[in-house]
């Protein structure tokens, strides 16, 4: 009896286990079938296809009159599936020979299991097709884009490149990315379990959409005429650098930006220094491209000099503590506290009106008057014509204004700050401040971006910028527009004159950090019609060798760019 209770336990309790064991399986199966199996569904489809991405073709990027400079070019991506090739060999041997790798780099990317190895992207599409052709089993040939630039260096550190991604990384590639980059598209097609793809059944494909096409207020032929000028003006005076900027004073729009010496949009990563890259370690490369791709023109600041006498003259006036026919005596220098502060000019200009001040670029000049206007007033016009601002160019990296605070202003800090000296800006900034004093008091965005095409070139959305009026009045900007064409006319900027033309502008020559260096930058900043300003130039130059005066080296180049661009722009000589 005690035996036979026993095993009836035993039984039950195994009976018990098996049934509670049961029950948790179909409990477990009736929620993998139930609740999950939307999860399981998927794993299983995910196990049967293979995606491939079909790159979407970049928008292209063009000039005022709708010159290409920036498109696609057709490329392709040569990659691998290891569980459907047939003759390992054949294809380590074939893509070796074809793609210019050596074996065993090919051999790696064979031999690995995965269900799709690239072996290279970016392939001319002539050896995509020689490629395809052999019809080797596992090897896959898809088409791709690549970013093209048909001019190579023209405009190189304002269009900016793509990455292996074809994604904007410097320049305008990167700022308008949203718009330029389009919507990539897939390729869907089904495997057994082995990972071969299923003959007789259809791919599904999702085709891409293409980028928008943006328009640009740059102009070609005065992008590559302005360059030429730089150029020549870099090797004649063997300079570091040149920039050249050329801007409508009344909207903003940028119609050339120059920064020689300028790189290879289609090799953006090979230095044009002439430096061994091979010599170099991986930070000291990576610093030299960082400085290669800079933009001179809005990355950079520097000491105006003489050109910032345009916006200390435009704040006396408008202040009322200056007018055209006081006069000054300058004997060469002027001491302010126990400082010594020289003029250009040796012996002095002695007794001179204001109007000869600014014709002389007299230092002494712009000492007085920056002294009657005091710290206090200076520093709030400064911050009145947008100096403490970022421009808000649409370019990435603006810098922005390097100044004195406000209580550390001294009277000698006054006295060099009047003449454009102690404080550092952008390129872009100076033109952009002086365009609104001489364009009747509107300080407008520069910019680069007019409008969104479609493919067919219609425009889809034209892009708006903002405006500030009541920088100074108009009277001021007239009077202005009238002193810096005397200045052209009779003063320091004789050599920018051209016959037939109202120019107005202003030279600079100042002299760079350390002062013992003996370092100068020579910069010319101009505009025409003198009284109805359409087109605004500046010309800076870092280091010149020789001769260095900023109205001997670059007012010259200026004048040169009018002289062809002005006609062209179809400004009539009077």
């Amino acid at each position: 009896m005690k035996n036979k209770t026993y095993n009836k336990k035993k039984i039950l309790v195994v009976f018990g286990c098996a049934f509670v064991i049961l029950f948790g399986l179909i409990a477990r199966l009736v929620y993998l079938m139930v609740f999950d199996a939307e999860y399981y569904q998927e794993m299983a489809k995910a196990l049967h296809e293979r995606e491939r991405e079909i790159k979407a073709a970049r928008g292209e990027i063009v000039d005022r009159n709708k010159v290409v400079l920036a498109t696609n070019k057709t490329v392709c991506t040569i990659s691998v599936i290891h569980s459907q090739i047939e003759d390992e060999e054949l294809v380590i041997q074939t893509l070796a020979k074809e793609l210019e790798l050596d074996e065993e780099t090919v051999r790696k990317k064979v031999e690995k299991v995965s269900s799709m190895e690239k072996v290279k992207t970016n392939v001319e599409k002539e050896v995509g097709d020689r490629i395809r052709n052999y019809n080797l089993a596992g090897v896959k040939v898809d088409e791709d884009y690549k970013r093209y630039y048909p001019y190579n260096e023209l405009a190189s550190k304002v269009l900016g490149f793509t990455g292996g991604d074809n994604q904007g990384i410097i320049g305008l590639e990167v700022k308008y990315e949203d718009y330029l980059k389009g919507t990539n598209g897939t390729i869907l097609t089904m495997t057994d379990a082995r990972g071969i793809e299923l003959e007789g059944i259809a791919e599904d494909r999702i085709e891409p959409v293409a980028g928008e096409t943006l328009q640009i207020s740059l102009d070609y032929n005065m992008q590559a005429y302005c360059e030429q000028a730089a150029m020549k003006v870099m090797e004649e005076k063997q300079a570091d650098s040149v920039s050249i900027l050329l801007m409508n004073p009344q909207n903003g729009e940028i119609l050339s930006m120059v920064n020689v010496p300028e790189f290879n949009l289609n090799e953006p990563y090979e230095l044009n220094t002439g430096v061994n890259e091979e010599t170099l370690s991986d930070e000291e490369l990576q610093d030299a491209l960082n400085q290669m791709w800079r933009n001179g023109c809005i990355n950079d600041t520097y000491e105006p000099g003489s050109t910032f006498k345009i916006i200390t003259s435009s704040a006396c006036l408008e202040e009322g503590v200056v007018s055209l026919d006081d006069t000054f005596s300058c004997p060469g220098y002027r001491i302010v506290e126990d400082r010594k502060i020289r003029c250009h000019k040796v012996g002095g200009h002695g007794s001179e009106t204001f109007v000869e001040g600014i014709q002389n670029s007299c230092n002494p000049v712009f000492i007085d008057i920056g002294l009657r206007l005091g710290a206090e007033k200076f520093y709030d016009y400064f911050e009145q014509f947008g100096l403490l601002d970022m421009t808000n160019v649409d370019l990435p990296g603006e810098a922005g204004t390097i100044m004195h605070k406000k209580e550390d202003i001294g009277t000698v800090e006054l006295a060099t700050m009047a003449f454009g000296q102690s404080f550092q800006i952008t390129p872009i900034q100076m033109a952009t401040t002086v365009s609104s004093l001489i364009n009747g008091g509107t300080r407008v965005t520069p910019h680069l971006g007019v409008a969104v095409l479609d493919e067919a070139g219609n425009e889809i959305e034209r892009f708006s910028y903002e405006t500030q009026k009541g920088i100074v009045s108009e009277d001021t900007s007239k009077t202005m527009q009238m002193l810096l064409e005397s200045v052209v006319a009779e003063g320091s900027g004789k050599n920018a004159y051209i016959e037939g033309y109202s120019i107005g502008g202003k030279t600079a020559t100042s002299q760079t950090l350390p002062r013992s260096a003996n370092k100068y930058i020579s910069s010319f900043i101009g505009f025409a019609p003198a009284d109805n300003p359409q087109i605004l130039g500046m010309v800076v130059i870092h280091n010149p060798q020789g001769v260095y005066y900023g109205g001997t080296i670059a007012a010259p180049v200026l004048r040169n760019i009018f002289d062809n661009v002005l006609p062209y722009m179809g400004i009539e000589k009077e």
